[in-house]
């Protein structure tokens, strides 16, 4: 069953690159953009990750909270972090299950192969844990100053 606008998000807990427990129940009352991306250190996922770092004042001023999600290990997110100076939460997803509670994870292909991966989407979730907007389409390039345009606008007075 798809999410769609308006649905709760699906509450969890993963782990962080230092092993922290993080529950998206943690940041109710405050918005989230919680992504979910394919793997650490590749061409895209840098281009997006640094997107949201370059923009982070921004997100900053809008009380927004990023999260980042793939299904790689602490390990590998704390080299990502340190390498790209990502100042943002990277959880760990290892049996993809929130990927799937998300509808982020299934089939795709790649040079004629097909295989099973996360998706790169986006869910912009409200103070009160509903979705607010849906990315299913992200193109990393411009995805992060996309997402604060719509912030923006859902923030404001009488949206």
């Amino acid at each position: 069953m798809a999410i769609e606008l308006g649905d709760r998000a699906p509450n969890f807990t993963l782990f962080d690159s230092q092993a922290k427990a993080v529950q998206l129940s943690d940041f109710l009352g405050q918005w989230v953009l919680l992504y979910f991306y394919p793997r650490d250190n590749t061409p895209g996922c840098t281009q997006e990750a640094q997107g949201f770092r370059d923009l982070k004042t921004e997100y900053d001023q809008l009380q927004t909270v990023i999260i980042g999600v793939s299904g790689d290990d602490a390990k590998s997110h704390q080299k990502f972090i340190h390498k790209h100076d990502l100042p943002f939460l990277l959880l760990t997803d290892p049996d993809t299950a929130v990927a799937t509670a998300y509808g982020s994870y299934g089939p795709k292909k790649f040079m004629g192969k097909t295989y099973e991966g996360i998706y790169r989407h986006s869910f912009l979730i409200n103070p009160e844990g509903a979705m607010a907007k849906i990315y299913r389409k992200v193109k990393p390039a411009d995805h992060a100053a996309q997402v604060l345009v719509d912030l923006a606008s859902l923030q404001a007075p009488n949206s």
